[in-house]
C-alpha cells in the first residue's frame, strides 16, 4: 500500500550515470547529507558499458523533488536524470517471499498465486518460496493475501522501471 503524508508522493527517477567507481557511495551521501529517505534504490549496466542506470524511489513534496533533481545534477558522474511519471512508464518490483506450507496450506498458497501470476520458484518439505513480479500495489496486495500463512523472510528489489512507448534516456550526443 502506497501511504501519502500531507502533500507527499512517490517519486520514481531513472538517473543515468558514469560507471566510475564510488558514484553510488556520492549519490547515497547527497540524500543522506541532505536527511532525505530512499524508500528504494536499485542499479544496473546499460547497453554501453561505461554507463550504469540507476533508479531511484523517494517520497517528498514537489519542493524537496525539484532539490533532489538538481542536486543530483551537480554531481559530476550524473549524465541524465528522468522521473518515471505514472502511465507514462513501465515501473515493477521484484519480490521473493518464504512462507511456510505443509498439506493443508500448500494448494490455497498456490491458489493465491495463481490469482496473481506469482510463481513457485522454490519447494521444500515445510516451505515454499514465491516469486511475484509487478507494480507496487498488486506485491502490497500479494503480501496481505499471504500473510495468514506465516512470512518466514522475504526480499524486495525496489522499483525499476523504464518510459513507455519510443521514449528512452540517451547519453547526449
Amino acid at each position: 500500500m502506497e501511504h501519502l503524508v500531507n502533500d507527499e508522493k512517490t517519486r520514481c527517477f531513472s538517473v543515468l550515470v558514469m560507471n566510475n567507481a564510488g558514484v553510488l557511495s556520492r549519490i547515497a551521501g547527497l540524500f543522506a547529507r541532505r536527511g532525505y529517505n530512499i524508500d528504494a534504490l536499485t542499479v544496473g549496466p546499460t547497453e554501453d558499458q561505461k554507463v550504469s542506470r540507476i533508479t531511484i524511489t523517494v517520497n517528498g513534496n514537489d519542493q524537496i523533488i525539484e532539490q533532489i533533481q538538481k542536486q543530483l545534477y551537480k554531481l559530476v558522474d550524473v549524465i541524465k536524470v528522468v522521473e518515471l511519471e505514472k502511465g507514462k512508464s513501465i515501473r515493477r518490483e521484484l519480490v521473493y517471499i518464504k512462507v511456510k506450507a505443509d498439506n493443508k496450506t500448500r494448494a490455497n498458497i498456490v491458489e493465491i498465486c495463481n490469482l496473481f501470476r506469482a510463481k513457485i520458484v522454490d519447494v521444500a518439505p515445510n516451505s515454499l518460496v514465491l516469486e511475484i513480479v509487478g507494480p507496487r500495489s498488486k506485491v502490497d496486495a500479494f503480501f496481505d493475501m499471504i500473510k495468514p500463512f506465516e512470512i518466514i523472510e522475504f526480499v524486495r528489489s525496489g522499483e525499476t522501471g523504464l518510459q513507455r512507448g519510443l521514449e528512452a534516456i540517451k547519453l547526449p550526443s
